[in-house]
């Protein structure tokens, strides 16, 4: 969604110091958006290959705002992200579905087939799923955290397009916010220390007019934060930007670095606590 202008593409930035019993992973996110992108995405492939990793979580966007939004394209994706060894997770994105308008599909019917193409049942993970037609919405729990995935989008999370598309919004976050009322159920029965909440978007994004699509969302984290202060990490993607900020009092944001740029973050859970670096820009 943004163009970052980086001339220096490195791989293997900041290592991180193992802590015994730490949970590794890697967060990625709005990449390949052209075929150009694709032989960078095999070597960051290669290289998440060999590091000792837990999971890998794609926050979404593997195609560009203008597309391919083909059965063909997806498929490729597929095969592609199937030769990461470690178990996967790939959340959709708005270039995956809500903005292929702009190419001649329908959103919901590319959603449908992302779905049937991507919605996984990651055994390795144990992988906990929202019942009902939101497949995407899967949780798992890694060391003390607690990892939820979300369809949140950008392009103001399809609200305000037309009708259709509003009606598709409000069924949408009904559901979104469900799994966040019962993960957070979870985390207190579980007692666990952190609770992560990965969507494509960027909720602090506000649209130039008409209602906002992030609302409902924000005004839920808000009150997480306050009941669990110091245990909200959002994981966020669609402005391509790297971040590790705090955008709310209490709750704690990482966004990967996003097309043009191919790269990936490296993260650790442990005793010592919740550790994000960038690992690789290729």
């Amino acid at each position: 969604m943004v163009t970052v202008t980086i001339f220096l593409l490195v791989s293997g930035c900041a290592a991180q110091t193992r802590v015994a019993g730490d949970v590794r992973f890697a967060l990625m996110g709005d990449t390949p958006y052209s075929e150009q992108q694709v032989p960078r995405l095999d070597r960051l492939i290669e290289d998440l290959n060999a590091e000792d990793l837990a999971f890998v979580v794609h926050i979404g966007d593997v195609t560009s705002g203008q597309g391919p939004c083909s059965d063909d394209w997806f498929r490729e994706r597929k095969q592609q992200f199937a030769k990461i060894r470690h178990p996967f997770v790939l959340l959709p994105g708005d270039n995956d579905w809500t903005d292929c308008h702009r190419t001649g599909y329908s959103p919901t019917e590319r959603l449908a087939h992302w779905r049937e193409v991507f919605c996984t049942r990651e055994p390795r993970l144990r992988l906990e799923i929202q019942r009902g037609e939101y497949c995407e919405h899967v949780r798992w729990q890694a060391g003390n955290a607690l990892f939820v995935a979300l369809n949140v989008q950008g392009s103001n999370n399809n609200l305000g397009r037309n009708a259709a598309m509003d009606a598709e919004y409000l069924a949408r976050m009904k559901a979104v916010l469900a799994w966040i009322d019962d993960s957070e159920r979870v985390l207190r029965a579980r007692k666990l220390q952190w609770i992560v909440l990965a969507m494509q978007a960027n909720p602090f994004l506000r649209p130039r007019s008409g209602p906002n699509g992030y609302d409902s969302l924000l005004e839920r984290v808000k009150r997480l934060a306050a009941e669990h202060p110091g245990a909200v990490i959002l994981v966020t993607g669609d402005t391509h930007t790297h971040r590790d900020d705090e955008p709310l009092p209490g709750v704690r944001r990482i966004e990967p670095w996003g097309s043009p740029i191919v790269s990936w973050l490296r993260g650790s859970i442990s005793a010592a606590g919740f550790n994000v670096g960038v690992a690789g820009m290729y």
